[in-house]
């Protein structure tokens, strides 16, 4: 059991004692109640430090980086220059981070296998001092990824694919893998498999399959473009493929996930985001995993998109050493409202060989919902999602607050534990 966990648990069981006396006295038992349910965060919160609290030292670490790639601020805000500059090799990285012969040997290892790169900024992050560093954990192989354990495919998107370049799991919607390109690519990645040797983008003749495929099925309302990031075609290539969406009468919205303000916001320029905003209803998926994440460029890429009067959603992976801690993700939604990023989801890591390293217990997940319920607003709860094995779509995990549902009345939990029970049986 974490510490998180432990002050939680005892908070909540020295809130819920009941309390009788006077009016007043029940009032001001209850704001005492109220005020010590939080005590157990408000004395820790600041210890989980975000991006935007380390800015000094991502700025210092910044500038070694440029000085070492000989790059001029200018470059450093192009995103291309960011991708061409990505660092890909064992070697490469010892130039930054202080590895001994071992880990470096081991790193090559591991990439021999399973491919890796970080954008300059993102490696900007990594606290060089610090082995547990979430943004490392994220970004830097681990010898753990060796491990067989798991699947290639355990979504079975081969089995969901009914032309090349879609994934069709349900009955309105689907997916359009655009690329198999990212700024960053991460430890725990679903689609690890679609990561070669070359980054690739969907070729033409496959988006025209594609868009033919959706003008073909009235029924499909909602299109996610993503890859890979969807945000790595060009802002030509993708001014088109949404203008062609756009022009199908029965497509109501197009949502575009990409990590790119996470990993790369170079890439959320003026420019994209007078494109995107073109094509209203639009919605805006990415992928904050850590409180460390959130850096004046993440802030300020978001902001480029909110105030194109684009909706941004969150969707974070639960992850062994990483977030998986009560604490962590409240903070981390609570900072991603401030930066006016609604977290939707929070996924159970999929068992995707070489990530098991990543994977923790359901029961953890559940702990963290129940975390949030009553002590954060509903704003920065998302939805617990279990991905369903062989492509059986998501599936919502919730703690059991319903206790009892009968004929003639239902019984509950509120967020405190306290027990009550409602009227189940409506006049006729």
């Amino acid at each position: 059991m974490t510490h998180a966990r432990e002050v939680l648990m005892t908070s909540r069981k020295n809130c819920i004692k009941q309390v009788s006396g006077s009016a007043t006295e029940v009032l001001e038992a209850r704001m005492h109640r109220l005020h010590e349910e939080i005590a157990d965060y408000t004395a820790l919160k600041d210890q989980i430090r975000t991006g935007l609290d380390q800015n000094d030292a991502i700025a210092s670490r910044r500038r070694r980086i440029q000085a070492a790639m000989g790059a001029t601020d200018q470059q450093w805000q192009d995103y291309r220059w960011q991708l061409a500059n990505r660092i890909t090799n064992a070697a490469a990285l010892q130039a930054y981070l202080p590895l001994s012969p071992e880990e470096t040997a081991r790193i090559a290892r591991v990439a021999a296998q399973y491919r890796f790169a970080i954008s300059p900024y993102y490696l900007s992050l990594i606290d060089p001092d610090d082995p547990a560093c979430p943004i490392r954990r994220q970004a830097v192989p681990d010898q753990a990824e060796l491990d067989p354990t798991g699947e290639l495919d355990p979504m079975d998107e081969a089995g969901s694919t009914p032309v090349n370049g879609i994934t069709r799991r349900y009955p309105d919607r689907l997916i359009v893998k655009v690329t198999n390109q990212c700024g960053m690519y991460c430890r725990f990645c679903q689609r690890r498999r679609l990561i070669g040797e070359q980054d690739k983008h969907t070729t033409p003749q496959v988006l025209e399959q594609s868009l033919a495929y959706i003008r073909s099925h009235p029924e499909i309302r909602d299109v996610l473009l993503t890859g890979g990031d969807a945000l790595m075609l060009s802002d030509a290539r993708l001014d088109w493929l949404l203008g062609e969406l756009r022009q199908i009468e029965h497509v109501e919205i197009i949502r575009i996930g990409s990590r790119t303000p996470v990993t790369l916001p170079q890439r959320i320029t003026p420019g994209l985001v007078k494109i995107l905003k073109k094509y209203h209803p639009l919605y805006f998926n990415t992928h904050f995993n850590s409180p460390a994440e959130i850096t004046q460029e993440a802030r300020q890429a978001c902001a480029l998109l909110a105030d194109a009067g684009i909706p941004l959603g969150n969707q974070m992976v639960l992850l062994n050493g990483v977030n998986n801690d009560p604490f962590v993700v409240r903070k981390l939604n609570q900072q991603l409202l401030r930066i006016r990023v609604r977290p939707y989801y929070i996924f159970h890591a999929k068992q995707v060989r070489g990530t098991a390293h990543f994977w923790v217990k359901l029961e953890d997940g559940l702990e963290i919902m129940e975390s949030l319920r009553g002590s954060t607003s509903g704003l920065a709860i998302p939805t617990y999602i279990v991905n369903g094995t062989g492509g059986l779509g998501k599936t919502p995990l919730l703690p059991n607050y319903l206790l009892y549902i009968g004929r003639e009345k239902a019984v509950f939990r509120n967020w405190q534990g306290q027990i009550f029970e409602i009227d189940n049986s409506p006049p006729a």
